[in-house]
C-alpha cells in the first residue's frame, strides 16, 4: 500500500529502538483487546471497521442527499461541536482551496460552521452573512440538547423558516442523530426532516467516517469514496494480524508512550502546511479526550510551522524539556510556485531565484527538526504523499487506531469522557436550569 510513512529515528536519542520494540507484547495485547472487544469501553468500538463495512446503499443515500442540498443551497451550515464538526472541518480545510469562500465559481455550497461556541457576536454575524442567501442546515447531535449546537439550531432554524417558510425549510434541514431517542430525533420525526444515524457504538471523536463527517464532506464536493478507500486500506494495514514492525499505528502508540514514561508529558503536533491546522484541532480532541483521565495522559498541543517558529518556536527550542514533537510533512504540494529573480535584490533572496517555494519550506522543516532535536526535543515524523481524500482518509484512521492502542497502554478507558460534564453542571446551576436547584444553591453559596 502506498501511503503515509512513520519515521521515529529522531526520537531514538531519547528512547531506544529496543525500548520501543520491547512494547510489542503489550501493544499486541492492546490491539487484540480492541478487536475482541475485551477492553474498557468496548461498547464504543464501532469505528474500528467502519471504513470497510459501510454499504453501497448507505453511501448512495449520503451522496444523493448531498446532491439535493448542493442544488438548493448556496451555503450549508454544519451545526455541531467537538467530534460532530472537527472531523469534517479537518478534512475540508485540508482538501479545499484556501480561498474558496471568495471565489464565485465554487460549484458546491460554501460550508460554514455553528454550534461550536456560545458567542453572541459569532451567531449574529453568521445570521447576517446568511441573510438573503439560500442556505441549508446539517444539525449533528446525538441528544439534540447539547447547549452550543441546540442554541445555534434554534436560532438558524427560525431564520430559515422565516425566510422560506416551514415547508421549504424542511427540505433544507438534515438531522444526524440517534437512531431512536433524543430531542433531535423526536423533532426530526415531527417535522419530517431527512435523517442519518450516529451509530450507538461510535463516540463523537471517532465519528468522521459516519454520516457525521461523510454527509457534509460530500456536500462540499469531496469524494467520500476516496476518503473511505484510504481509511479502509489503513484499517487493513493496522489490523490485529499485522506484525508490530509493520504496523505504524502500533509503533506510534508505543513510541509516544515510552517518551511519556521518560518524562515527555506534552506532545506537539506540528505541520509545515497551513491546510493541516484543523487536522491538529481534530487530533487534539481525539487524544485529549481519550487519554486525559485518572490524572494521567500526554497533553496534546499543536503548532503551525513555519508561522509559529516566530512565536512558540522559542519555547520549543529552549523551554522546559517536557515535550516531544510529531511532525506531519506533506511530500508534494498541490500547486507549483517558483521564486522570481529581482534586479535590485534588495531583500537578498536572489540566491533562491528559480527554486520552488516548497523547496524552501522543506529546508525550513529539516532545519527546524535538526535544531529541535539538538535542543532536546524528540521528533516523530509522519510523511503524507500529498493532500488528497485518499491520504487524508489514511491519516485520520491511522491516528484513530493508534489512539485506541495508546489508551490501553496507558491503562485508561480511551472511549469515555467523564470529565466533560463538570463544567456543564456548574453552567446549568448558574443559569437556574430546572432540576439543578440544589446545585444552584450550592454554587451560589460558594460564590458569596
Amino acid at each position: 500500500m502506498k501511503g503515509i510513512i512513520l519515521n521515529i529515528d529522531k526520537a531514538l536519542g531519547f528512547v531506544s529502538r529496543e525500548q520501543v520494540y520491547a512494547c510489542e507484547d503489550r501493544v499486541k495485547a492492546a490491539t487484540e483487546a480492541l478487536h475482541r472487544g475485551s477492553g474498557a469501553g468496548s461498547d464504543f468500538l464501532g469505528w474500528l471497521n467502519l471504513p470497510s463495512s459501510i454499504t453501497e446503499a448507505e453511501l448512495a443515500d449520503i451522496e444523493h442527499t448531498a446532491r439535493l442540498l448542493s442544488i438548493g443551497c448556496e451555503v450549508v451550515v454544519v451545526i455541531g461541536i467537538g467530534g460532530s464538526y472537527l472531523g469534517t472541518r479537518a478534512t475540508l480545510e485540508a482538501l479545499k482551496g484556501s480561498f474558496d469562500l471568495l471565489l464565485k465559481e465554487r460549484g458546491n455550497p460554501a460550508i460554514l460552521y455553528a454550534g461550536h461556541n456560545i458567542s453572541e457576536d459569532y451567531l449574529y454575524e453568521l445570521s447576517e452573512a446568511l441573510r438573503g442567501r439560500s442556505f441549508g442546515l446539517i444539525n449533528i447531535s446525538k441528544s439534540g440538547t447539547t447547549t452550543e449546537p441546540a442554541l445555534a439550531f434554534r436560532i438558524l432554524k427560525k431564520q430559515l423558516e422565516d425566510a422560506v417558510g416551514k415547508e421549504k425549510a424542511r427540505d433544507r434541514i438534515v438531522a444526524v442523530t440517534d437512531a431512536r431517542k433524543g430531542a433531535l430525533r423526536t423533532l426530526a420525526g415531527r417535522e419530517g426532516y431527512k435523517t442519518f444515524v450516529i451509530p450507538d457504538n461510535v463516540g463523537g471523536r471517532f465519528s468522521v467516517f459516519t454520516p457525521v463527517g461523510l454527509l457534509p464532506i460530500a456536500v462540499a464536493g469531496v469524494s467520500v469514496r476516496d476518503l473511505l478507500r484510504g481509511a479502509a486500506d489503513m484499517e487493513r494495514a493496522t489490523g490485529a494480524g499485522v506484525p508490530f514492525a509493520e504496523n505504524i499505528s502500533a509503533i506510534y502508540a508505543a513510541t509516544r508512550n515510552e517518551l511519556y514514561k521518560g518524562g515527555k508529558k506534552i506532545e506537539i503536533l506540528a505541520n509545515f502546511h497551513p491546510k493541516l491546522h484543523y487536522v491538529a484541532e481534530w487530533w487534539k480532541q481525539l487524544y485529549g479526550e481519550s487519554e486525559g483521565k485518572d490524572h494521567k495522559g500526554i497533553f496534546p498541543a499543536s503548532v503551525d510551522l513555519t508561522t509559529d517558529l516566530h512565536s512558540m518556536g522559542q519555547w520549543i527550542q529552549d523551554g522546559e524539556r517536557s515535550i516531544f514533537e510529531t511532525v506531519i510533512s506533506v511530500e508534494t504540494p498541490g500547486r507549483t510556485v517558483f521564486i522570481p529573480a529581482d534586479e535590485a535584490d534588495s531583500d537578498g533572496l536572489n540566491f533562491l531565484a528559480g527554486k520552488r517555494i516548497d523547496e524552501v519550506n522543506k529546508m525550513a522543516e529539516l532545519g527546524t527538526s535538526l535544531a529541535h532535536v539538538d535542543g532536546g526535543v524528540p521528533n516523530i515524523r509522519i510523511s503524507i504523499p500529498e493532500l488528497t481524500p485518499y491520504y487524508i482518509g489514511q491519516l485520520l484512521y491511522f491516528f484513530e487506531k493508534a489512539c485506541g492502542i495508546s489508551g490501553y497502554l496507558l491503562e485508561v478507558n480511551p472511549f469515555d469522557q467523564p470529565g466533560v460534564e463538570a463544567y456543564k453542571k456548574n453552567m446549568f446551576a448558574l443559569l437556574n436550569k430546572p432540576g439543578f436547584e440544589k446545585e444552584s444553591e450550592a454554587i451560589k453559596a460558594r460564590m458569596q
